[in-house]
């Protein structure tokens, strides 16, 4: 008899096939992640489980699968699963990392270049009927972003990818990262600076920080009194790295230039948030990995997973280690 697995929402068929090869598929099919109550009620007879980041995978869930073995989560990010009580119960996790990086990466200049050039204002424009004159000299004016300075806070894998872009574009890279990274700063030419100074030398900042207790809010009110009026914030991290408040307080009265928003501290977005109402902030869904390529890897990776602890190995890119010392991998 196959192991069951409850999976929480439709992933790409490349690693989706592969699963149902080797296990028992319950599939959440609605668009919409699943209450919290139909998680519970699931994972009651599962031996394995695909999480996202919208699913709380907490105590609760736990108390209610005393099968489950495994939590294979479709994302690089794992705040949503409480890890040190996974790794107390002999619960294998696992993620999806590295291989996203360089499509988050190509998006985080796309929000750059969308919200300096006002790339979907000009759209908005032209669609709303309101290009009436030809070309004129004042229409549609943005900023450069060439030969600027890119303030990257977290040096990470996607940091260190975004960096490499910016050096393309002529930039100056300013980072900011709990350890210093100088092989980078030898190999890309990049500059370490504590914060104030990344936020008060940087035409564009962009977070690429996990979130924790640490970095919670960590760009707030005071942090953007200290960026230029002229520059922009992007971020394709965590929406709780940013208050949202402070934000649009800073956007609405000029305290900087205009942000390029893919996560949010709620999400989906609200739709009476004021930040829908300010045309020099890009609001994108979440998407950052969302190329056909990136996606489907994520999948394989997912099924990778999954099926090496069925075979009783260690998964490829298990994240608590420390289980294997309480429990062995595989299900029986």
């Amino acid at each position: 008899m196959k192991p069951k697995v409850f999976i929480t929402r439709e992933i790409p068929e490349r690693g989706l096939s592969k699963i149902k090869e080797f296990f028992d598929v319950n599939l959440w099919t609605d668009e919409a992640p699943p209450p919290k109550s139909v998680i519970i009620e699931r994972v009651r007879d599962s031996d394995a489980l695909v999480s996202l980041l919208t699913d709380p995978i907490d105590v609760e869930v736990f108390d209610a699968a005393p099968k489950l073995r495994i939590v294979s989560q479709y994302a690089v990010g794992y705040d949503n699963i409480d890890i040190k009580e996974a790794t107390k119960r002999g619960i294998y996790v696992t993620n999806t990392p590295g291989v996203l990086t360089k499509t988050v990466a190509d998006f985080t200049f796309a929000l750059m270049l969308a919200v300096a050039r006002r790339v979907v204002e000009a759209d908005r424009y032209i669609r709303n009927r309101k290009w009436k004159v030809g070309w004129h000299p004042l229409m549609m004016i943005g900023a450069d972003i060439y030969e600027r300075t890119l303030g990257i806070v977290g040096m990470g894998r996607i940091g260190s990818a975004v960096a490499k872009r910016a050096k393309g574009f002529g930039m100056r890279v300013l980072y900011y990262d709990a350890t210093r990274r100088e092989d980078l700063e030898k190999e890309l030419g990049v500059e370490y600076a504590d914060m104030d100074k990344l936020l008060e030398g940087s035409d564009f900042i962009s977070l690429h920080v996990p979130l924790t207790p640490e970095t919670y809010h960590l760009m707030g009110e005071g942090q953007f009194r200290k960026m230029k009026p002229t520059a922009f914030l992007i971020n394709t991290s965590r929406g709780k790295v940013v208050d949202q408040k402070a934000l649009y307080k800073a956007l609405k009265e000029g305290w900087i230039a205009g942000a390029g928003l893919d996560v949010f501290e709620q999400e989906p977005i609200p739709s009476d948030d004021p930040l829908l109402q300010l045309n020099n902030v890009v609001l994108t869904p979440h998407a950052a990995s969302a190329s056909y390529e990136t996606r489907s890897k994520m999948a394989e990776i997912v099924a990778k997973n999954l099926i090496a602890f069925l075979n009783g190995e260690v998964p490829p890119t298990l994240m608590n280690k420390e289980v294997i010392k309480v429990r062995p991998p595989g299900f029986s």
